[in-house]
C-alpha cells in the first residue's frame, strides 16, 4: 500500500447518521505487542487544541469522518495514516458511540476499531500538527478527555486482556 502524504479535506463525501443526523466518524486504537508478548502499548496522538500551561497534554485516538467511497475499516486505516502515521490491520469493531460535538450543535455517531500496527512511518500528512506517543492502555484512558474514547480503550483492554506497560511522554 502506498502512503498518501496529504490528508483528505472537505465534506463532499461525508456520511451522516440516519439515527442522529450528525456526522459518522470512525477511529482506531493503534496497538503493538512487546517482544515475546510482553505487554501492549497503544499509540495516541496530541489534540490540535492546546491545554492550559503546566497541564499534562491531553491525548486522543486517530479518528475522522467516514466517507461514501470507503468501507468503515478503510476509514479507520486512513485516519491512522493521516493523523498518526501508522499502517496496520483492523480487527472487529469495538462498538458504536453517540456523542455530542463540542464544536457543532450535533450528535455524532462514532465507531472504533483496534488496529494492529504493522508499519510506523517517519513522515505522515499531519506530522506538523500532531505528536504521537506509545503509552499503556491505562495511561491513554487517564489522559484522554473524551468519555467515548476512554470507553473504547477500556473495551479494548478488556477484550484482549492486555497488560499495561511503562510509557513515554509526548
Amino acid at each position: 500500500m502506498a502512503a498518501v502524504m496529504v490528508a483528505r479535506q472537505g465534506r463532499e463525501l461525508q456520511r451522516y447518521s440516519d439515527n442522529t443526523g450528525g456526522r459518522m466518524v470512525v477511529g482506531c486504537i493503534p496497538y503493538r505487542v512487546g517482544e515475546g508478548g510482553a505487554g501492549v502499548e497503544v499509540l495516541v496522538i496530541s489534540s490540535r487544541k492546546k491545554g492550559a500551561a503546566g497541564e499534562e497534554e491531553a491525548v486522543m485516538l486517530p479518528k475522522g469522518g467516514w466517507e461514501l467511497d470507503e468501507s468503515m475499516d478503510e476509514a479507520a486505516r486512513r485516519e491512522a495514516l493521516e493523523e498518526a502515521g501508522v499502517l496496520g490491520e483492523t480487527g472487529p469493531t469495538l462498538g458504536r458511540w453517540c456523542y455530542r460535538s463540542r464544536r457543532y450543535d450535533a450528535t455524532y455517531e462514532g465507531f472504533v476499531f483496534p488496529l494492529r500496527v504493522t508499519d510506523e512511518l517517519e513522515r505522515w500528512p499531519e506530522m506538523a500538527a500532531r505528536r504521537r506517543c506509545w503509552v499503556s492502555p491505562q495511561e491513554a484512558m487517564d489522559r484522554c478527555p473524551h468519555w467515548w474514547m476512554r470507553e473504547a480503550l477500556q473495551l479494548f483492554a478488556d477484550r484482549f486482556r492486555l497488560p499495561s506497560t511503562p510509557s513515554s511522554h509526548l
